[in-house]
């Protein structure tokens, strides 16, 4: 503890601040006024992990610091959430609501349903606008969506559908949400979809898709995407042909389009892919399926980004619902249909590093709270918990009455930066928002510190504070 209150190397130490172990147990206690030379021995241990016989000052600043953080990461994750009274948002979707996102360019909440109704959501949640995204009544009966992604880099939606195509709109028309691009041509309707674009070079972008026949593919974009997501050719048709570009999924896959590069995999064995993520930290699309024979897919890209380097398969028994990835801890979180929440190394199928027991019903979503190094789990039973990662622990569990149904479809999005739980139970969307946290930082002072010295004479410490006083010239009272 009183490491932290020298700024500078002890008497005895070189230019350079370098010491040996001997001169570290005599010189330290002598500096700092306390602890035992075994205990500065052990400290020097812990320092010289190459076993130099030397420190220098720079190594155990290091490791004060490096130890500070760790019990700042361990006090984050110990901190369990308070969260205010469930709030029910107004019902204006039909039917069942496939996906929620946050528009960090508009800051927007959009929701999207199965008939087609696209909700707009001001950041405080008060609804601005309802859209459907296409006026076309008899396609409507016959057509179901099933996901919406983001493409902010462009400003754009990608919308999927039962009509075996991705349609891409644009939120930067004067018009509501106009479709600019009608991907098509896709041999089975996409259910998940996935999309990435680099935050340092907006041109390059990823968007992956599952379908229902066990097809895992993705279109690269390296080059173009601010300009155009496709290009246009002379064999290109459209229905519209000021607003909307028609594209064949057959073009992209034989090379037609030279801004795009596709891949796909065939390893679910016809189910339906239930989720896919592109991670850039892995170069990898993750995927899964409900099936417990290749439940995970991992596929790893080439550079050149042609091809697939390899694929590693994760058997799940009873199969999971969904799964999530946490690049910093390297964790892939999957919710399993056994009533287990599986922690899994993505190097490593045969088992997983850790199960977290204590859902007594199958568990269909898990989203990592990444700031605090907490999983959130939600199963059938409406029971949410939150776990500690590092104890495997559950820390908190929340019985959620907000429906009466047995039988319902849920989607669930932590959104970590506004600190909003949404859960849909088919058409209702409920929300569950943190209370603000009180800071637990100990002042030792109630005025600005401006400048701290040490006197080692003395061996105390002198605080200079920013203090404002005005002296009256008539009386010379002071204010302040």
């Amino acid at each position: 503890r009183g490491f932290t209150s020298a700024k500078s190397p002890p008497p005895g130490a070189d230019h350079a601040g370098c010491m040996t172990r001997e001169e570290f147990m005599e010189k330290m206690p002598e500096v700092l006024g306390h602890g035992t030379k075994e205990e500065y021995g052990e400290l020097f241990d812990k320092v010289d992990v190459a076993q130099a016989d030397s420190i220098t000052w720079d190594k155990l600043i290091s490791l004060i610091l490096l130890n500070l953080n760790e019990k700042d990461q361990r006090a984050k994750s110990a901190v369990i959430p308070q969260w205010k009274e469930p709030q029910l948002l107004p019902m204006i979707h039909k039917d069942v609501i496939q996906n929620i996102v946050f528009l960090n360019s508009s800051s927007r909440y959009l929701t999207i349903s199965k008939e087609g109704l696209l909700g707009v959501w001001e950041e405080s949640l008060k609804l601005q606008e309802k859209v459907p995204i296409t006026s076309d009544t008899v396609k409507l009966k016959t057509m179901w969506v099933t996901n919406l992604v983001p493409l902010e880099n462009v400003n754009k939606i990608a919308v999927a559908s039962t009509s075996k195509e991705i349609c891409f709109y644009d939120l930067l028309s004067n018009k509501e949400f106009p479709c600019q691009y009608k991907l098509q041509g896709l041999r089975s309707a996409p259910v998940c979809m996935h999309y990435w674009y680099n935050p340092q070079d907006a041109n390059e972008s990823v968007l992956t898709f599952g379908d229902i026949a066990g097809k895992v593919s993705s279109s690269n974009c390296l080059h173009t995407a601010l300009i155009s997501l496709f290009e246009k050719l002379a064999t290109s048709s459209s229905e519209d042909e000021e607003t909307t570009m028609t594209i064949n999924w057959a073009e992209l896959v034989s090379g037609s389009h030279r801004c795009c590069s596709t891949l796909e995999h065939r390893l679910h064995n016809q189910e339906w892919v239930r989720q896919v993520i592109y991670d850039a930290s892995l170069d990898a699309i993750i995927s899964s399926t409900t099936s417990h024979v290749n439940t995970v897919v991992l596929a790893w890209r080439e550079k050149s980004k042609q091809k697939w380097i390899k694929k590693t398969s994760f058997n799940i028994t009873q199969g999971i619902h969904t799964f999530d990835y946490h690049s910093r801890l390297n964790l892939i979180a999957t919710a399993g249909l056994n009533h287990r929440v599986c922690l899994w190394n993505p190097y490593v199928a045969s088992k997983p590093t850790g199960v977290l027991w204590g859902h007594s019903a199958p568990v269909i979503a898990v989203q990592f709270f990444t700031a605090r190094k907490q999983l959130f789990s939600f199963s059938k039973d409406k029971v949410l918990r939150l776990w500690d990662i590092q104890h495997q622990l559950s820390i908190q569990r929340i019985a959620c009455p907000f429906t009466k149904s047995q039988e319902f479809k849920c989607l669930f999005h932590f959104d970590e930066a506004h600190g909003r739980l949404f859960i849909a139970f088919n058409n209702q969307l409920t929300l569950l928002s943190m209370k603000k946290e009180t800071s637990k930082r100990v002042t030792s002072h109630e005025k600005p510190v401006t400048c701290v010295l040490y006197n080692s004479v003395f061996r105390q410490v002198i605080v200079l504070l920013c203090v404002r006083v005005c002296v009256s010239l008539i009386s010379g009272s002071r204010d302040g």
